[in-house]
């Protein structure tokens, strides 16, 4: 049975870099407009100590996401060996389009997906290229597309990719202004032959929307004195960690059962990188599920010094990894891991993937 398969990866990490220190000067509000009755020293030192965040980083001036992209997109060609003509599709996920820097405006037009492709200087135009709106778990959805295809028999080669430029849509007056960050992952997944034994092996996705939709949201300044026609990323941080810790185990857990695969089995856990309790209340709970204690190191971490840069996170880290870029983390050949993220939509997903 022909399955999916990642055969290479690709990142592109911006090279400005924003410490914590650097919010110091900042004018943080409350939602209301008051401001808050505490020193920016000790709303940042609160920040670290939940997110885990020290540093983040931002794109330079000149470049947008689809240049971001390109340059990830380009390093996991290389790193597949493959020849980028042969690609069947060109899948990118992303939030906000390319916003040029000190700009209010988003560009989708033409595609991100379609820019990357004029980029790589693709001449075949069998080579489909779109874009997916999936809030930060549209990578993961991405490679879930990329597999169907390849199920589907229309598709042998997909190039996979995740960019985002959120230090363009932040609000400087909201604290979660030092959440998030800028950069872009990809990946190359290919058919594999009937022999294989690597490659995707089951998958969840899930949206819930009656009450959750807008956790995630486009909203004015907390400054009144800004442009109220101007929206900036907002977020109903409280009610989207209580709603990750309930129903993000769950999506895993799902994915896993339908592998076959036991939870023993389970070597390292790649998770959206969006905040560091989180997440580990996450793999907590996913463990409880099976009722088995977290095994030491299954949760490679890069949000410390890299931030949320939403839909590149998990492809970043998965990059990460596999070069051998992170400290005591590294996926051997046989191992099993899972790919998991949660975001704006409120959107769930999770794969599980043999290497």
């Amino acid at each position: 049975m022909i399955s999916a398969k990642i055969t290479g990866t690709g990142a592109y990490i911006p090279t400005i870099k924003k410490e914590n220190v650097k919010f110091a000067k900042s004018e943080f509000l409350n939602a209301d407009g008051s401001s808050f009755n505490a020193e920016n020293t000790v709303i940042i030192d609160k920040f670290k100590t939940i997110t885990g965040i020290e540093e983040r980083r931002y794109a330079e001036n000149h470049f947008t996401a689809s240049d971001l992209a390109y340059f990830a997109a380009e390093k996991a060609i290389e790193d597949a060996k493959i020849n980028p003509e042969d690609l069947d599709y060109i899948i990118l996920a992303h939030n906000f389009g390319d916003v040029k820097k000190d700009t209010i405006q988003s560009d989708i037009l033409p595609s991100l997906a379609t820019r990357v492709k004029h980029l790589l200087r693709i001449n075949n135009p069998n080579c489909v290229a779109y874009d997916i709106l999936f809030g930060c778990p549209g990578w993961v959805e991405g490679v879930i597309q990329a597999q169907a295809f390849i199920k589907a028999g229309i598709a042998k080669k997909c190039l996979v990719i995740g960019a985002e430029t959120l230090s363009r849509v932040v609000d400087l007056h909201d604290r979660d202004s030092m959440i998030y960050s800028d950069g872009a992952g990809a990946c190359i997944v290919e058919a594999t032959d009937e022999t294989s034994e690597s490659g995707i092996l089951s998958h969840a996705s899930q949206t819930f929307a009656k009450d959750e939709a807008f956790y995630l949201f486009f909203g004015k300044s907390f400054n009144e004195n800004k442009d109220k026609d101007v929206r900036y990323i907002k977020m109903h941080g409280r009610k989207i960690y209580e709603f990750a810790l309930t129903n993000v185990p769950k999506a895993m857990k799902i994915a896993l059962d339908k592998s076959g695969v036991s939870i023993d089995e389970v070597k390292k856990i790649f998770i959206h990188q969006a905040n560091e309790k989180m997440d580990e209340a996450i793999i907590n709970r996913f463990f409880r599920l099976y009722k088995k204690p977290v095994p030491e190191g299954v949760m490679p971490m890069s949000i410390h010094k890299l931030g949320n840069s939403s839909v590149a996170t998990v492809p970043t880290l998965l990059d990460m990894v596999l070069k051998g870029n992170i400290e005591n983390q590294e996926v051997k050949k046989g191992d099993v891991i899972l790919l998991a993220s949660v975001g704006a939509g409120m959107n769930i997903n999770a794969i599980t993937y043999r290497f």
